[in-house]
């Protein structure tokens, strides 16, 4: 069989192979729904054979698609993202489709550069996390005309479609289920509010559930730290050194939760007894901490799942649905209890603490 210049497989050789003209071999490839069943099976036992590769470039140049999509996440530790981008790219390979993911690890400066470098690489559409990005990355994907989702949110984005749930609504319903059990001195630890509506909405759903019940959330008692473990532990460490103490810990995601459990425990603060914690997500490990976690089950493979389908919609030109709004789920476990009769007194010594402290880190992470 005569071979390419290159050496490498020709569309040619796959369709001399399998006995079929090669337009037929072509459809195959590009749409197998546009030839018989019996045609198919002899084009693709061909390129199996020959080990045939198509040419990602040439198949461009011909549709003015490379069929892959774009999604920048704010970090790629949190598992709750993880998930999400799980479901994401197996539901863009049903449609043919190949994903490209990279984050800027809350560094807000670096998110431009990243967004940039990943559209020009070609990608036909593109995924953000949030409603709230430097007008530079809307200018740059509304100028591409590329099809844009910002999932997280329910917010009304400047430019592109939002699928996500109301942070807000989640906050508020956690809020209310520490209430129920007494709790009046409440802290809220989350990342930084600035450039995040997300971070802001949470807290917002803290303060107004108070509010109803003419509580006041505490400006002193927010503590942004990174979203991470580490900074779960930092924040506990700040809390446990102030005088009076709140009753409840709010964290804004599992990860901030598991740092502050891990703190308490090594200062002998028995949770739920003396303190309660809640966290935001339900990952996996928050149903295996001790205590087990209270958190906001957020339906994150389902997000990713519409933003793909959203997104596919937007590139194709075609209605795969509508998106409906996601809900989410207050998850009660051990880690939330009843509060304790009066504001708990430091049960260690707090000048120790203080000593002790590291100076308090406000980065930009935040989900």
């Amino acid at each position: 069989m005569p071979q390419s210049p290159t050496g490498r497989p020709t569309l040619e050789d796959v369709a001399r192979l399998a006995d079929v003209s090669l337009g037929s071999a072509s459809r195959a490839l590009s749409d197998p729904s546009l030839v018989k069943p019996k045609t198919l099976q002899r084009v693709m036992q061909a390129v199996e054979q020959l080990g045939y590769v198509r040419n990602g470039a040439a198949r461009a140049l011909a549709s003015r698609r490379t069929f892959s999509v774009g999604a920048v996440y704010p970090t790629l530790h949190n598992p709750a993202f993880a998930d999400s981008i799980h479901a994401l790219q197996q539901t863009l390979w049903g449609f043919g489709y190949q994903l490209v993911v990279a984050s800027h690890e809350y560094v807000e400066e670096r998110e431009y550069e990243v967004v940039r470098s990943i559209v020009e690489r070609g990608v036909d559409g593109l995924i953000l996390v949030g409603v709230e990005h430097d007008q530079q990355v809307f200018d740059l994907v509304r100028h591409r005309k590329l099809p844009l989702v910002l999932s997280w949110s329910l917010d009304q984005p400047p430019y592109g479609h939002s699928v996500g749930f109301s942070n807000h609504k989640a906050a508020y319903d956690l809020t209310r289920a520490v209430l129920a059990r007494g709790h009046k001195d409440i802290a809220v630890v989350c990342g930084s509010r600035a450039h995040n509506e997300r971070a802001r909405q949470r807290v917002s759903g803290t303060a107004d559930a108070m509010a109803e019940h003419g509580l006041k959330l505490r400006e002193d008692w927010i503590v942004e730290q990174p979203l991470s473990v580490e900074g779960g532990k930092l924040a506990m460490h700040r809390i446990l050194a102030m005088e009076q103490r709140p009753t409840a810990i709010m964290c804004n995601t599992d990860t901030l939760a598991i740092g502050a459990l891990h703190e308490c425990r090594m200062h002998g603060i028995v949770v739920p007894d003396q303190m309660s914690i809640t966290g935001y997500d339900d990952i996996v490990l928050a149903s295996l901490t001790v205590p087990p976690l209270t958190t906001v089950h957020i339906p994150t493979a389902q997000m990713g799942t519409l933003c793909a389908r959203r997104l596919v919609g937007l590139i194709e030109n075609r209605d795969l649905g509508e998106v409906p709004a996601l809900g989410h789920e207050v998850i009660i476990r051990e880690s939330l209890g009843q509060a304790p009769s009066m504001t708990t007194p430091a049960s260690i010594a707090t000048g120790a603490i203080k000593n002790r402290l590291m100076p308090a880190r406000i980065d930009s992470d935040r989900v």
